[in-house]
């Protein structure tokens, strides 16, 4: 693990350490602080985000490099749309998931800049990486949720299995939207709205992962937390092994999306 010193690996630690400070705030109840410098962590993030968009010349959405970096700038929103519009805390569990999804930008992946690929130069090439990118976002703070309804006692666990379904009722409208947009790209593309390209089954794997929890939920409600709590987890790992296609793609034999490797 080497330390990368370039402007925009300086603004991807800048934002780690702001991120990890923020967790430990949190974690000390030292909120006004913690919201201080998780939103000064954000403005980091972005602000590498911002940079990579002026050195490549397009939205930096391409490649693993630019999902992590990407994910570790919309940690803050998610946190703050969560808190004000659906009452949901664990704000220092997200500062430390944009810490996570951070560490592999900047110590990781490549970030050598690379020209968008013609497969990529698409009106939909944004809309379509935009909606996961949130949509994993979001996941990632309800699979959190859904650990810690595992962990706490039973008084306490029903405000969290409420919370951890809040938060993926907000996912799945995006990840449904991720993959129609996928299908109607892939028409235009290929010729096909599915191709059983291996990224399309894993992302269908995970969506219907959510659909078959979300049907849970509607029939049983809350009377077994735990299995909610369990199916939200399952999901989170399909969307992780989605993610990390690319590595392991050779599995698979490749397949149309190599491009983003």
């Amino acid at each position: 693990m080497a330390i990368t010193w370039t402007i925009l690996h300086l603004f991807i630690y800048a934002a780690m350490g702001l991120y990890a400070v923020a967790a430990v705030l949190f974690a000390a109840k030292v909120r006004r602080a913690a919201w201080t410098v998780y939103a000064a962590g954000c403005a980091a993030a972005a602000a590498g985000w911002a940079w990579r968009w002026a050195v490549t010349g397009h939205v930096p959405l391409q490649n693993l490099f630019e999902v992590c970096l990407t994910l570790g700038a919309l940690m803050f929103p998610i946190t703050l749309f969560g808190r004000r519009l659906l009452d949901v805390g664990a704000e220092g569990a997200d500062a430390a998931i944009g810490l996570l999804v951070l560490f592999p930008a900047g110590f990781v992946f490549s970030a050598e800049p690379k020209m968008l690929p013609p497969a990529l130069q698409s009106v939909l090439f944004v809309p379509h990486v935009a909606a996961y990118m949130f949509a994993y976002v979001v996941m990632a703070k309800a699979g959190v949720l859904a650990i810690w309804t595992l962990l706490v006692r039973e008084d306490r666990r029903l405000r969290a299995e409420r919370d951890s379904h809040a938060v993926t009722c907000l996912g799945f409208p995006l990840l449904t939207l991720g993959l129609v947009l996928g299908a109607v790209w892939g028409k235009l593309a290929w010729g096909d709205y599915w191709n059983w390209d291996p990224k399309e089954l894993a992302s269908l794997a995970s969506w219907l992962v959510f659909l078959g929890y979300l049907h849970f939920r509607y029939l049983y409600g809350r009377r077994y937390p735990r299995a909610n709590a369990s199916l939200v987890l399952l999901g989170l790992v399909a969307i992780v092994l989605t993610l990390l296609w690319v590595n392991l793609a050779r599995i698979f034999g490749g397949g149309l999306h190599t491009y983003a490797t």
